[in-house]
Parts: C-alpha cells; sequence; structure tokens
C-alpha cells in the first residue's frame, strides 16, 4: 500500500511547490520493496514531467553526506520514501530537510508533527482499530486464514506551518484547505 502512495505523495510536493523541476528522492536500496517504491515514484515523476534525482541512503550516517549533495546539485525539492530507515530518525532528516531550506513530503502524520513539511499516508489509528477488530475476531475463534484482508481507506493529509516558515515557504490555500491536520 505504501509504494501506491509514492505517486500521490510526489503530485502533493509538486502542488506545494509549482514551479519546481527537479526533485531528490531520499531513498533506500536496502528496503524490502525498493524496486516497487522506485517505478511507482519514476512513473509519478514522468507523469508530472518531473525531473528525478535517486538519493540512496544505505546507514543513518549517509543523512548528512545526502542532504550535502542536494544542496549542492540544486535540487528543489524531497520526496522521503516511505521506509523505516527514515521515518525512525524523522527529527534528524526533518531538520536537515529545514536546514537546507528544501521542502520535502513524508508518508506519515508523526512525520509532520516530528518536524517535517508535510505528509500524506495510511492513518495509523484506522489501523490500529482495525487490527483490534482482527484480533477480537481470533479471540472469539475465528481462524485467521478465513478472514478478508483489510486495507485502511482512510488517509491523512498533514502540514506543518512551522516548518514551512522555517524553509521560507507560503502554503497554498488550496492545500490547506485539504489538509486534516495544519500544525501551526
Amino acid at each position: 500500500m505504501m509504494t501506491a502512495l509514492e505517486g500521490k505523495r510526489l503530485s502533493l510536493l509538486h502542488e506545494l511547490v509549482p514551479d519546481v523541476s527537479g526533485v531528490g528522492v531520499l531513498f533506500d536500496p536496502e528496503s524490502p520493496d525498493a524496486s516497487s517504491h522506485l517505478t511507482e515514484i519514476e512513473a509519478a515523476g514522468n507523469a508530472l514531467g518531473l525531473g528525478l534525482a535517486v538519493i540512496n541512503v544505505e546507514k543513518d550516517s549517509g543523512l548528512e553526506n545526502a542532504f550535502a549533495w542536494i544542496n549542492g546539485h540544486q535540487i528543489e525539492a524531497i520526496l522521503v520514501a516511505a521506509d523505516p530507515l527514515f521515518s525512525t530518525r524523522i527529527d534528524r532528516v526533518a531538520g536537515l530537510a529545514n536546514e537546507y531550506k528544501v521542502p520535502a513530503v513524508y508518508s506519515f502524520r508523526f512525520d509532520a508533527v516530528g518536524g517535517g513539511l508535510i505528509s500524506y499516508g495510511p492513518s495509523l489509528t484506522d489501523a490500529y482499530r482495525q487490527l483490534g477488530v482482527y484480533t477480537d475476531r481470533v479471540l472469539k475463534g475465528e481462524k485467521p486464514s478465513d478472514m478478508p484482508v483489510w486495507q485502511t481507506v482512510r488517509f491523512e493529509l498533514v502540514i506543518n506551518l512551522k516548518a514551512a516558515k522555517t524553509i521560507g515557504l507560503t502554503v497554498p490555500p488550496s492545500l490547506l484547505a485539504r489538509a486534516d491536520e495544519v500544525i501551526e
């Protein structure tokens, strides 16, 4: 599911900074679903007419090097691919994006709450609720193999205006109006 959302995130980033022509993609090539993520991102980039620069980051220590590269190559915005390498280090990733004044889109609400500019992804609250329903059904005797597979249908767009101010970006009113949450 997260792979299918990369195109939507890239589209939101393009709406946020419409004049952008070059987008960097922070990417972990060691991720189990790396190739499907990259395929989705490249297809979305082509559809939007954006030039993409894939920036491989394999370890936490590679973040500083990645942002130095972004700064040196005039990358105008970044998509942070959905990956635990980035989500578990959101304070560092968002801090570097804000320090280098690069608009960035992330995968989860907690990414924007943690300092990221904008996030779009599944509602983890909804996913946990569904997990509770599954658990209840199993505890009442249903076989997991007989139960349908559910995917969350609730997605959250979160915009962090503090981060926007830090990087000197004005968020379009049309995007603010669609946000599920605006952090001021």
